[in-house]
């Protein structure tokens, strides 16, 4: 998760050993987390009440250290590129903006509001579909280009897509969020919500750029990438302490029902798969290129889960059902995602037996 992504030459990242085992060192978070919670719940309450206006400091701290590095890598000069790739780039906003926010919602309210409500702990779950709301409210900013390169992407369609949601997200997270949640009936603290965007989404997008404008000036992409591989660790394990702090906050509740994790699992799966679908579907459509409809798939069907971690402690709090919620999308973020990479390269000959002649 160190590469540089510049307008110029994007590389091709590979998937680093954390990212690989994603799933595992969640696992391992939940062990850890339950068995710190119960060991010392007296430094679990002391961090609880580190509060400041409904923020908590010190996972504000941590957030902060797991965001930056990623919006560090993006280039907004790629911009500049959106045009080349149009097709794929309408594609891709229709799905992440217009889509993905919407089918899910309605996907936890089918299955965790209606199917699934006797197996849950009771009152808990409009906080599961909330989450599941923050989850899908944005698109994944920096493991995306790790998918593209899996297969085979374009990387220049990648970086001015991943560029051009990023700028999108600064104005249309909040108030998509708020209309969803009000939609499922879940009381939306306006004024948390909007300290939350300013705090985990333009403060950190503001610093990553000027740092990067910085650093470029001072020493070009060698110097960048350089700091990159040294935040890459603190990102990493700033990303392993809040989920061992939601764990700790979580216990309880999972060792008395450990089959939430699983169900709550299954809208966000589902919504991955249709998403990405759909996606490809329609690339195929309108005649883009496969090599632009593989990663469009797959941003389509991708979620910021860091923001949306941050969002859900932020408005309900450490040990909300929400935050729990969010904390499932990490927990299969990588299996599932490594599966979409394999059915679009696997697919490629069909896709490209459909392309319209005219192309």
């Amino acid at each position: 998760m160190s590469s540089i992504v510049t307008g110029a030459a994007p590389p091709r990242p590979a998937m680093g050993r954390f990212e690989r085992y994603l799933s595992l060192w969640v696992g391992l978070c939940i062990v850890a987390g339950i068995g710190l919670g119960h060991l010392l719940p007296g430094l679990f309450a002391r961090v609880a009440a580190a509060e400041v206006a409904r923020v908590n400091l010190i996972v504000a701290v941590l957030i902060w250290l797991m965001i930056v590095p990623m919006l560090l890598k993006i280039d907004f000069g790629a911009l500049g590129s959106v045009r080349q790739h149009w097709k794929g780039v309408g594609v891709t906003l229709f799905i992440n903006w217009a889509v993905k926010p919407f089918s899910m919602a309605a996907l936890g309210a089918l299955f965790i509001g209606w199917l699934f409500a006797p197996l849950l702990p009771a009152g808990e779950g409009s906080s599961y579909i909330a989450g599941l709301i923050l989850l899908a409210a944005a698109p994944c900013t920096a493991m995306v280009f790790v998918w593209s390169n899996l297969c085979d992407g374009e990387p220049t369609y990648t970086l001015s897509q991943v560029a051009l949601n990023d700028v999108i997200m600064v104005f249309l997270f909040a108030p998509l969020v708020g209309l969803l949640l009000g939609v499922a009936s879940v009381t939306v603290p306006w004024d948390t919500l909007l300290i939350s965007v300013v705090l985990y989404i333009i403060v950190p997008v503001v610093v990553a750029q000027v740092v990067r404008r910085v650093v470029l000036a001072q020493g070009g992409e060698i110097a960048l990438d350089r700091l990159l591989g040294r935040l890459g660790p603190v990102s990493l394990v700033s990303l392993l302490a809040t989920l061992v702090l939601l764990f700790g906050f979580q216990g309880g509740a999972i060792v008395a029902q450990p089959l939430v994790i699983g169900l709550l699992a299954v809208p966000i799966l589902i919504q991955v798969y249709l998403n990405a679908g759909l996606a490809y579907w329609l690339s195929r459509r309108f005649g883009v290129a496969w090599c632009v409809a593989a990663p469009a798939a797959l941003i389509g069907a991708s979620n910021f889960f860091e923001l949306a971690v941050a969002a859900a402690i932020s408005l309900f709090g450490l040990n909300s059902g929400a935050a729990l919620a969010t904390v499932v999308g990490v927990l299969v973020e990588v299996p599932v995602m490594l599966s979409v990479v394999a059915i679009v390269k696997r697919s490629q000959g069909w896709y490209e037996r459909g392309m319209p002649a005219d192309i």
